[in-house]
């Protein structure tokens, strides 16, 4: 079956680079796609980037801040935040270049919180003290106690924000994601570690939703055979459908699928 073919393939691109240029590949992950995107954004994943999204959309649905309720309200919205460590000293004119880098993947803006001294984040008073951005008033207190517990933010961290339907969420944040993991910022701060990452990235939904032309369209190709037990869904719930389908990634590049 699917391992079997997934073992093969693995054996042989560890030998094509031990054999071409002597490089012994770390073992490859087998990760679910519904795992690469909430954590990478990307069903091809460069796991050497050491930054992951952090969920937010369930708390950000009461908060008074459209930009985020709004998307978060959605049944397809997305709200995330991309914790930068060490971020806080990124120039005003550094954020307003990754604004517009995000815009290319149709993002509308890009929010952000500098994380200044917020103690142990328990005392709501401290902690709003300690957030330094525009959009801080329009946050109540719990949204701005879970933003800080789930990304683990501390003093001299730098947040992103991504809001919209998950789609561009996951393509703007995600592209974000490596943009700072790879730029002069992630090199200095040790953001990217290690010279390989492969893995293999499992579960592909069938199908997904074409909302424009409102139909489903094969994601993969409509050659895939869905996983045993999800033929009943093709009819009635296509969106949950699974498909055998995998694909061999390796630094953010996917190599091949099967």
């Amino acid at each position: 079956g699917e391992d079997e073919i997934r073992t093969m393939f693995e054996g042989m691109i560890r030998h094509v680079f031990q054999q071409a240029i002597g490089v012994e590949l770390p073992r490859f992950p087998v990760m679910k796609y519904a795992e690469a995107m909430q954590r990478y954004g990307s069903d091809k994943p460069d796991l050497r980037v050491q930054l992951e999204l952090t969920e937010l959309t369930e708390v950000m649905r009461d908060v008074d801040f459209k930009v985020f309720a709004g998307p978060a309200a959605l049944p397809d919205g997305r709200v995330v935040a991309l914790r930068i460590p060490g971020g806080a000293e990124t120039s005003r004119s550094e954020i307003d270049a990754y604004t517009e880098f995000v815009k290319i993947y149709g993002a509308k803006g890009l929010a952000w919180i500098k994380v200044n001294d917020i103690g142990d984040g328990s005392n709501p008073a401290e902690l709003r003290a300690g957030l330094q951005s525009p959009i801080v008033k329009n946050l109540h207190d719990r949204a701005l106690a879970e933003i800080v517990r789930r990304t683990g933010a501390v003093a001299g961290d730098l947040l992103f924000f991504g809001a919209d339907k998950a789609k561009v969420v996951n393509d703007a944040i995600g592209a974000l994601r490596v943009k700072v993991g790879h730029g002069d910022f992630g090199k200095a701060h040790g953001l990217v570690q290690g010279e390989w990452a492969p893995l293999w990235v499992v579960d592909f939904p069938m199908f997904e939703h074409d909302d424009a032309a409102g139909r489903w369209n094969a994601v993969h190709h409509p050659f895939t055979s869905p996983k045993d037990g999800h033929e009943d869904w093709l009819q009635t719930d296509p969106g949950r459908c699974l498909a055998k389908a995998y694909d061999v990634v390796l630094n953010g590049i996917e190599l091949g699928g099967g």
